[in-house]
C-alpha cells in the first residue's frame, strides 16, 4: 500500500539527519496521499541509521494504523491536525532544529527582515501562544495541532509555510514530502541569520524589538518572483 509515498516519506526523513536539522530521533516527517485520504508517517523513536521505507506507517486522517507493524510518530495527530486544516499541502516534517527552536523557546516571530527569507516565506514565521494546561494534559499533540491552527486564523499556510510552537519547535509543510523538508532547511537558515542580525542590532537583552521590519515592496517582490502568476524565477515549467 502505498509503496511510492512510502519511499519517499522515507527518504525525507533521512534528508533531515543529512541537512543536520536532526539528531537522534528528534523529528519526523509525512506525507499524505489525497485521493485515499490516508498518511504515510515515519514510526516513533526509529534510529534513522536503521530505517527503511517498509518501516513507515501508514495512518487515516483520523490517525488510525491502517498498516504498518510498528507505532506511528507520537506527534502523528499533529501532522494529522494540519492535513484536515490546510488541504493545500501534501507533505508536513517536524524537527528541533537549533536556532528555530531557540526562537521558538524565546516565544519569538522570526522576524521578516532579508531577502532570503521573503523568497520563502511571505510573512515573519509565526511562533503559537503558551499551550494550556488543559490542552498539555488533554490530547497533546493534537492540540499542539490545534495551537498551530489557531494561529494561522489571518495568515495563508500556503504563503508562510512554517510555524514555531513556543517551547517547542518548528513544523513546516509543503506541496509535498521533499518540499516541506526543503522549507525545513530554508527555515533552519534564516532563523540563524534573524538571530545573527539581531545580535548585530544592539548589544542589549532586548535587541529583537528593535531589529527593523524589511519594506513592504521588497518584501513582496522577493516573494512574488517565485509564487504567483507573475513568479519569473527559475526554468519555465512548460514544455518548448
Amino acid at each position: 500500500m502505498l509503496e511510492e509515498l512510502k519511499e519517499k516519506v522515507c527518504k525525507a526523513n533521512l534528508e533531515l539527519v543529512r541537512h543536520g536539522l536532526v539528531l537522534f530521533t528528534w523529528g519526523n516527517a509525512s506525507a499524505i496521499d489525497r485521493p485515499s485520504g490516508l498518511v504515510v508517517i515515519k514510526p516513533s523513536g526509529v534510529s534513522y541509521d536503521d530505517m527503511k521505507p517498509s518501516d513507515m506507517v501508514v495512518v487515516d486522517l483520523e490517525g488510525k494504523v491502517v498498516e504498518g507493524n510498528l507505532r506511528p510518530s507520537s506527534d502523528t495527530p499533529t501532522h494529522v491536525v494540519l492535513y484536515k486544516a490546510f488541504p493545500g499541502i501534501g507533505g508536513v516534517v517536524h524537527t528541533h532544529s537549533t536556532y528555530a527552536t531557540a526562537w521558538a523557546q524565546a516565544g519569538r516571530n522570526i522576524p521578516n527582515i532579508g531577502t532570503t527569507h521573503a523568497d520563502y516565506f511571505h510573512d515573519d514565521i509565526p511562533c503559537t501562544r503558551d499551550m494550556r494546561k488543559a490542552e498539555v494534559f488533554g490530547e497533546y499533540e493534537k492540540e499542539t495541532g490545534n495551537v498551530i491552527v489557531e494561529r494561522f486564523r489571518n495568515i495563508d499556510p500556503n504563503d508562510t509555510p512554517g510555524v514555531l510552537v513556543r517551547n517547542h519547535g518548528p513544523f513546516t509543510w509543503g506541496t509535498d514530502v521533499l518540499n516541506a523538508v526543503h522549507n525545513a532547511v530554508v527555515l533552519e537558515e534564516v532563523a540563524k541569520m534573524a538571530f545573527i542580525s539581531s545580535t548585530l542590532q544592539l548589544p542589549t537583552l532586548d535587541v529583537i524589538e528593535h531589529v527593523p521590519s524589511m519594506n513592504k515592496h521588497l518584501i513582496e517582490k522577493h516573494y512574488s518572483r517565485k509564487h504567483g502568476p507573475g513568479a519569473y524565477y527559475g526554468q519555465s515549467k512548460k514544455s518548448e
